[in-house]
């Protein structure tokens, strides 16, 4: 027989059960958000939600029901990378669901069902600062102790991005949408969850300056008296040393592609040998040090050098300056010569950085017969470029209209990651932003199909190309 001293059922007898519950979640839960949903644009037909956004974290207290850790989900492998399907249940209660929640949600737009929690939400989880999508929510267990229910069992599985508006106002959960700092070539670039663009945009305006000395029996030129051909990486560019107490000449290839008739570039990939500029012209050479091409996959190569004295020695760059958008001119100023010598100005050429700044400034001609060093004069960028890009906020490039949403902005390297394109920008127009009002020149941009934390996407390719390379037209050999 049942209890008589109870009823079985009573608002007195329910109500202390919920508050035994809700105390108990208090004392052993964890505190988790809960980001409903908010469906912007769906297809009339099959009802399947196109746009949506999460722009509200409500913090709840919630139980764990595997106390052991996530759900005993497998990690597999397929044809779309690495996968780890956690898994975790998580129980709620009805009461402040139905007293907190509810309110706030209620009478948003684009809300579906704001008196419980519905499958789509996301329950952002603090103790493995991950997202989680609701799958399936539970509401009848225990089953109607005392003829009611009082708990939500919430059975999530691991977000995945698929393109959503992420913005909470929550540092702690928007910025789980950003993933550990790898190095991709010479850009340093955090890795999203989902597929993001990335903007290589030109730097503040500020002019760069550099300095440089004399020096005598320098390398004057550097000069090319057979291309070669067959080359699929730049060769380095050997130079003699030079005698005891002066300085070896460093010097770089520039290199050309699409010459076929050369019978070592039947491959329309390989390259030849353009010209070559000096990093550093030297000093102390008696006779023109030999040159010699090592590397890079070809042959045929050949070039002299003449030396030279009272030349433009090492180029030191004491402000790379900002804003640039193509290599600068470069002019050397306050040239005054020797008298009764043959006399050559110098000339030289200006790398520019993906950020926008002079990162080197290579001498094609050290010049000759200087007095006095001449001055270094670097034309100045232009750039209107300023401001700093805020998080989320909508950008537009102002030829082609295109506009995407941030997802990272990085000041120090001028590369701003975006989502959700509603096309292709266009190099050299202005990216703009809607709130900051930030703009700057687009100097280049990339489809970068990121990894993140529960994906090795990036990294299997990145070995795979080790082994097969097919951006190369034929990888497994020439031509």
């Amino acid at each position: 027989m049942l209890n008589p001293f109870f009823l079985q059922g009573s608002s007195g007898e329910q109500n202390l059960i919920q508050d035994l519950i809700n105390e108990q979640l208090k004392m052993y839960g964890v505190e988790i958000y809960y980001l409903p949903r908010l469906y912007l644009t769906q297809k009339t037909i099959i009802k399947e939600v196109i746009e949506s956004a999460f722009e509200n974290a409500y913090p709840i207290e919630a139980y764990v029901e595997s106390y052991d850790g996530y759900s005993d989900n497998p990690t597999i492998l397929s044809k779309f990378g690495i996968q780890a399907l956690n898994e975790v249940t998580l129980t709620i209660s009805q009461e402040r669901f139905e007293t907190y929640i509810t309110p706030l949600v209620k009478k948003q737009a684009n809300i579906r069902l704001a008196t419980r929690p519905k499958e789509g939400d996301l329950v952002y989880f603090p103790l493995g600062d991950r997202l989680f999508e609701i799958k399936y929510v539970e509401h009848e267990k225990p089953f109607y102790q005392l003829q009611k229910n009082y708990t939500y069992q919430l059975k999530c599985e691991l977000f995945r991005y698929e393109d959503e508006v992420i913005d909470t106002g929550v540092d702690e959960i928007d910025d789980t949408l950003s993933a550990e700092e790898y190095i991709d070539g010479a850009q340093d670039i955090t890795t999203i969850v989902g597929n993001i663009k990335v903007l290589n945009l030109v730097g503040a305006a500020s002019t760069a300056t550099a300095q440089t000395g004399l020096v005598n029996g320098a390398i004057q030129y550097i000069r090319v008296i057979n291309r070669g051909g067959g080359y699929l990486s730049t060769p380095r560019v050997a130079i003699s040393s030079a005698p005891a107490g002066g300085k070896t000449g460093i010097a770089t290839a520039l290199m050309i592609e699409g010459i076929v008739v050369c019978n070592d570039n039947v491959n329309p990939l390989s390259k030849s040998v353009q010209s070559v500029s000096l990093v550093n012209p030297g000093y102390g050479y008696t006779i023109a040090p030999k040159i010699k091409f090592v590397g890079g996959g070809g042959s045929g190569a050949a070039a002299t050098s003449v030396i030279s004295n009272n030349a433009v020695g090492f180029v030191t760059i004491t402000n790379g300056g900002g804003g640039y958008f193509f290599s600068p001119r470069i002019t050397f100023t306050n040239q005054i010569f020797l008298s009764g010598v043959t006399t050559v100005s110098a000339s030289a050429t200006a790398i520019v950085s993906a950020a926008g700044s002079i990162t080197s400034i290579l001498v094609t001609n050290a010049g000759t017969g200087y007095s006095v060093a001449p001055t270094i004069v670097i034309a100045g960028s232009g750039s209107t470029s300023t401001g700093t890009f805020q998080f989320n906020e909508i950008v537009t490039g102002s030829i082609s209209g295109t506009t995407a949403r941030v997802r990272n902005w990085s000041s120090v390297t001028n590369i701003l990651q975006v989502y959700k394109s509603t096309g292709e920008f266009k190099i050299g127009e202005q990216i703009v932003g809607s709130a900051s009002s930030a703009s700057y020149t687009l100097k280049s941009a990339d489809e970068f199909y990121a990894s993140s934390n529960y994906g090795s996407n990036y990294d299997i390719q990145t070995e795979a190309d080790k082994i097969v390379d097919f951006s190369e037209k034929n990888p497994f050999g020439m031509p």
